[in-house]
């Protein structure tokens, strides 16, 4: 009877999957996404602005976006108007207005400091949801807020010392595209469960790509899109590594390990900007800067953990 349970066991051992593979790809997808602030900055020493840079961006990543569209809605129902309407407003605001805010930001303000901002997205997620649903905010995650907004305040404080002026314009411009995508964020969760993570990801940053391409159109000269080769293969590295890529990984890390065990190894972020930052770009590394990434993490942690339980 013993060796006969035994194979029992074994088996259905064996039937959960293991965590790893959802670990890495959240892990690679974190630093992939990390690593777009430090393709920018790089672009930026090559004399090219923010908008003929963020249209080289989409244009190489729009057959990407095409075809993510059309793989994750084989077989599904076609669009309705409505529908439509919805992914233009989260197109528009989560990967167009987002992403053009970031770009402009970046030009004034290191890689680092973009970094943290862009990581108090839970909290404006947490606000935006206080104002507009109802939600009432606890001790917990009132603390969380407090910790993550000292943590920026402290290196901020260090880069108003560094840039001077231009540095609150370009954190400004990073808050206003950290709050563009927490809206983004907001309305879409209707449309996820309905669409699809990976379908509504797609059409998204395809209506993105073309409205930043459509804007460059408007507001610049032909002439403004020649620019020095390092800043295509750098735009090309963006659209592809930067930017595709890591929402396909995240995605399919929350499909093996969940979102929420997906989003705390996503805090692995900040720190590789910072280190891609220093030895990349060459941004200084200081107690500061240690410290405020310390309470930044430590803040969306408590809040990540508070939603968890």
């Amino acid at each position: 009877m013993t060796g006969a349970t035994m194979p029992s066991r074994s088996f259905g051992a064996s039937v959960h999957p293991p965590r790893w593979p959802g670990l890495l790809l959240a892990l690679a997808g974190s630093i992939a996404f990390s690593g777009k602030a430090i393709i920018v900055k790089l672009a930026y020493r090559h004399g090219v602005d923010p908008v003929t840079l963020i249209m080289y961006r989409m244009l190489f990543a729009l057959p990407l976006f095409v075809v993510m569209a059309w793989w994750a809605g084989r077989g599904q129902a076609a669009l309705t108007r409505r529908e439509l309407l919805a992914l233009l407003g989260l197109g528009f605001s989560g990967y167009y207005l987002a992403s053009l805010l970031d770009f402009m930001g970046l030009a004034l303000i290191s890689a680092s400091l973009e970094r943290l901002i862009l990581y108090l997205n839970p909290t404006i997620v947490l606000g935006l949801s206080v104002l507009f649903l109802g939600k009432k905010v606890n001790w917990r995650q009132a603390l969380a807020l407090g910790v993550s907004y000292a943590g920026v305040v402290l290196v901020f404080g260090q880069e108003l010392n560094v840039q001077g002026e231009g540095a609150a314009l370009g954190a400004a411009l990073v808050f206003g595209s950290a709050l563009s995508y927490a809206v983004y964020l907001v309305m879409s969760g209707q449309w996820v469960k309905r669409l699809g993570s990976m379908r509504l990801a797609g059409w998204a940053g395809s209506i993105a790509c073309l409205f930043c391409i459509a804007h460059f159109l408007a507001f610049n000269p032909l002439s403004a899109a020649r620019v020095a080769e390092p800043v295509l293969w750098l735009s090309l590295l963006n659209a592809t590594a930067c930017t595709v890529a890591p929402v396909w990984m995240v995605m399919m890390a929350i499909e093996r390990i969940g979102p929420t065990l997906a989003s705390q190894a996503g805090m692995v972020g900040p720190m590789s900007t910072i280190t891609m930052g220093v030895v990349f770009l060459g941004e200084p590394f200081t107690p500061l800067l240690v410290a405020g990434t310390a309470l930044v993490l430590t803040g969306v942690w408590l809040l990540a953990s508070g939603r968890a339980g």
